[in-house]
């Protein structure tokens, strides 16, 4: 799978360096496969969820993190949308929050 954006995995590297480690491995692991349905994608991450739109919700570093991450399966492509904490992802809407924008301003330190 493609992932658009690498510079979102890198932004949310630094904004939570306890995730570092299990993010870049799922990044790393997810770009090896050419999901065609969510049940390909299923087979693999048992723990993830489908939402409205295409998007998924991955269980990052055990279930401290979630990731989500709007899924293309025709064009083998992925991006993440948003990264945090569980505690915060408690407090949003998986099915309609939207990109930050301000990432693609990000500089890699």
């Amino acid at each position: 799978m493609n992932i658009i954006v690498k510079r979102a995995v890198l932004y949310y590297v630094e904004k939570y360096p306890k995730a570092k480690i299990p993010l870049l491995a799922w990044y790393n692991d997810f770009l090896k496969f050419r999901f065609r349905n969510f049940n390909e994608l299923k087979a693999v991450y048992g723990n993830a969820s489908i939402v409205s739109n295409n998007r998924v919700i991955f269980n990052i570093k055990g279930n401290d993190y979630r990731l989500i991450a709007s899924v293309n399966f025709k064009q083998l492509a992925a991006y993440i949308i948003w990264f945090g904490p569980h505690k915060e992802y408690d407090k949003i809407n998986a099915e309609s929050i939207e990109f930050d924008t301000k990432i693609l301003n990000y500089k890699v330190k």
